[in-house]
């Protein structure tokens, strides 16, 4: 196997991350020391994009692992964000990180073998360990290609955002910026992923690299208004989701739990209805119903699945 330690005469590739913030200063520096302490010995360059939000400059950094600042000169929002920072770099590839977030040191130096280890991937993705108010739970992908069939029949969560290492050019000219049109900015890291898979499959690796903070430090922990939204907007954009009765079904489950949520009974009732005739065994459509009769809060059940690392 092909890595960079092994390509002496060959300059490593530099890695650009962007992380989008607002207002969570200590998460910041928690991110941005996890990449500091990084194991690749390639240049890494870190743009940090406030968003609506005024600049930290005291979190800025010159040198090889340079550390700039700026702010968001796109639309509002983690879609603008991501983008400012992007288009800011001329790095070989360019990574994401959440501010509430973090990586272990190896995370770089095993996604760069991977990227140099034949194929020419232009993603790159790692598994996770996500964390819910100090309980750990590690989310595998069981493979270590993710093809776009995988990610109609299932989100596939491990593959977050703060795991994403593009090819810069592939990005820019092939897969696309962020789409700033998803409401919300939710489900665009889902977009992102599907319109690159559509093009070839994803390289994973099947390590929990990232340490994902799930819970109430999320900008996104309890938006149920945007969530349906998103949803209703990828069925719309990617129509290959209806290809898929497991996947549609798993969809229709989100937005009838969405629903109930925000307390809108008869639409959560249909949407259930509609994702148990794509499969019955639909558990989150299952798990609306309760929540829709307030029998149980949405808050509860949400409690309930984070302390074993899931999601509805």
């Amino acid at each position: 196997m092909t890595t960079p330690l092994d390509l002496p005469d060959q300059p490593l590739p530099s890695v650009g991350v962007v992380i989008p913030t607002r207002n969570r200063p200590v998460l910041l520096r928690r991110a941005l020391d996890s990449i500091a302490k990084q194991s690749y010995t390639g240049r890494v360059q870190v743009i940090v994009v406030h968003d609506g939000t005024p600049l930290d400059h005291s979190v800025a950094v010159s040198g090889a692992r340079a550390v700039t600042v700026m702010e968001n000169s796109r639309s509002p929002g983690l879609a603008g964000a991501r983008n400012t920072g992007i288009t800011a770099l001329s790095t070989d590839y360019i990574a994401f990180c959440d501010d509430d977030d973090f990586w272990l040191p190896e995370k770089l130096t095993r996604q760069i073998q991977r990227a140099l280890d034949g194929g020419e991937p232009e993603l790159v993705t790692c598994a996770i360990t996500v964390d819910y108010e100090g309980r750990r739970r590690v989310r595998l992908a069981r493979t270590n290609e993710v093809t776009h069939h995988h990610l109609i029949r299932s989100r596939m969560s491990m593959l977050h955002s703060s795991t994403l290492l593009f090819e810069r050019n592939a990005l820019l000219t092939r897969i696309g910026l962020v789409n700033e049109e998803v409401p919300g900015s939710q489900n665009e890291d889902w977009d992102l992923l599907l319109r690159a898979a559509v093009r070839r499959p994803i390289a994973h690796v099947d390590e929990p690299l990232a340490v994902i903070q799930w819970g109430r430090t999320s900008m996104f922990a309890r938006a149920w208004d945007t969530k349906v939204s998103s949803l209703n907007w990828m069925l719309e954009h990617h129509p290959a989701l209806l290809s898929d009765s497991r996947g549609v079904s798993r969809v229709y489950g989100q937005i009838a739990f969405g629903e109930a949520a925000q307390g809108n009974q008869k639409s959560a009732i249909a949407w259930a209805r509609r994702s148990l005739r794509a499969y019955p065994l639909q558990w989150r459509a299952v798990a609306a119903l309760p929540v829709a009769a307030r029998v149980i809060s949405a808050e509860s059940v949400m409690n309930f699945l984070h302390r074993f690392g899931r999601g509805v």
